[in-house]
């Protein structure tokens, strides 16, 4: 017999418009009471050991006390204040650590609020880059198929056609040049060629580096990212990096491009910026793309400013998670996640429609061969006691970095109890 609802939940249901589901027909959602370490408490009583960190966000699990005290204090003080005229020390303080840690001239911070604002604002940045140069018709983007940059309009174009969550919208919005990623010299000859034809087109490439995230979890190597840059330069168009999903440790270097030691013209921030704690993104430029709006001219200004860019309470949040990523102890972490997923799920191989099981710093992936179910999936991992939400074709985890080893074994226990595996 199912548990009683809350009552908020049943009153609120009929309002709240959820994501990602079918409305008429989804399954009701866990009620959560609270959070605390690497578990999400729920209002029936049960306690779930969280497989996801929250969309891959609250990185050093929930409720850390640095966060949370850094966060009160900047409330005492001012919680919010406009961008536009006005500084504050949370954001400026911020800038200037992220510009420290990112390699090269990427110096440039312009905040927002979430992922895909920040991608968006990326896309603006480099159409506008050309046209302060006085170059025409650079007014496409060049992306890889499996890519997920985002639900905004902009976003949607740039993210895969087909596997991606936005076909419905097919003619709609404005094409972007969408190909293979390149992976032998094969797949590097048709990109050189096809930038060849149509680079007078194109503004940038945009990738995410070393895991293609929302996607499908979907892995390259830094032999990648290096040939992207390369190209990029022979065909002297932008390149950008989406890390969003894969900043701030979740391959196992701070950032991916540290991995390849390499830098993009312009990267996108946001996921684990503050820790899972409150909403904050950005996009850095290097000091190319800087000085190409650097003028005497209002006109060449860059006009963007969401409402609450550069919140003081998330930057505080993400000052303090930057706090704690400078100790060094969460590569150590990642490193053991990462031993623990290859071995958890490696039984998982032998599966019937399972292509692949894979694992990169704190990322776990079983690949099937067929969308699996979502929801019927959710509520069997949830039955065993783990949160894990699978999307498309993959049941994944990338759990907080601070989770325990007896905490991991849940997680990857209960993959394969649920899955079917030994």
């Amino acid at each position: 017999m199912s548990e009683p609802q809350p009552a908020w939940l049943e009153s609120g249901a009929r309002h709240v418009w959820r994501p990602y589901c079918q409305m008429k027909t989804a399954r009701p959602p866990l009620a959560v009471k609270a959070t605390k370490g690497v578990r999400i408490l729920l209002e029936d009583g049960r306690e779930l050991v969280d497989g996801m960190a929250s969309w891959w966000t609250a990185c050093h699990g929930y409720n850390h006390p640095h966060i949370a005290e850094a966060v009160r204090r900047q409330l005492e003080r001012a919680p919010h204040m406009m961008f536009g005229g006005l500084a504050h020390e949370p954001a400026y303080r911020l800038a200037e650590r992220l510009a420290a840690l990112l390699p090269g001239e990427l110096d440039h911070v312009f905040f927002a609020e979430s992922g895909s604002v920040s991608v968006e604002i990326a896309m603006k940045m480099a159409l506008q880059y050309w046209i302060n140069r006085g170059v025409h018709g650079r007014t496409r983007f060049l992306g890889f198929l499996g890519g997920y940059h985002g639900d905004t309009l902009a976003t949607m174009t740039v993210c895969d056609p087909e596997e991606g969550m936005h076909s419905l919208f097919a003619g709609v919005l404005p094409a972007q040049i969408m190909t293979e990623l390149p992976r032998d010299e094969a797949g590097y000859a048709a990109l050189d060629a096809l930038l060849g034809a149509r680079g007078g087109e194109i503004a940038a490439i945009m990738v995410e580096p070393l895991v293609q995230g929302a996607g499908g979890m979907i892995f390259h190597e830094t032999e990648v990212l290096h040939r992207l840059r390369a190209l990029a330069d022979r065909h002297d168009v932008l390149l950008i990096f989406d890390e969003i999903f894969t900043g701030f440790g979740r391959t196992g270097s701070l950032f991916a491009m540290q991995a390849a030691g390499m830098e993009p013209d312009i990267v996108t921030l946001s996921k684990a910026l503050t820790g899972g704690t409150l909403p904050l993104s950005c996009a850095v430029a290097n000091r190319r793309v800087f000085e190409a709006f650097w003028s005497d001219d209002p006109g060449a200004a860059l006009m963007h400013g969401p409402t609450y860019m550069g919140n003081p309470l998330a930057c505080a949040a993400a000052n303090a998670s930057l706090d704690l990523f400078e100790t060094g102890e969460w590569r150590g972490d990642v490193a053991r996640i990462e031993t623990a997923l290859s071995e958890g799920l490696a039984p998982c191989r032998g599966l019937p429609g399972v292509v692949d099981v894979r694992a990169r710093g704190a990322i776990g992936v079983v690949e099937f061969d067929r969308p699996v179910d979502v929801g019927g999936l959710c509520d069997a991992f949830a039955e065993k006691g783990a949160w894990i939400r699978p999307m498309g074709k993959v049941v994944y985890l990338t759990p907080a970095f601070t989770v325990g080893e007896a905490e991991l074994s849940v997680l990857t226990r209960v993959v394969r109890e649920v899955l079917g595996a030994p």
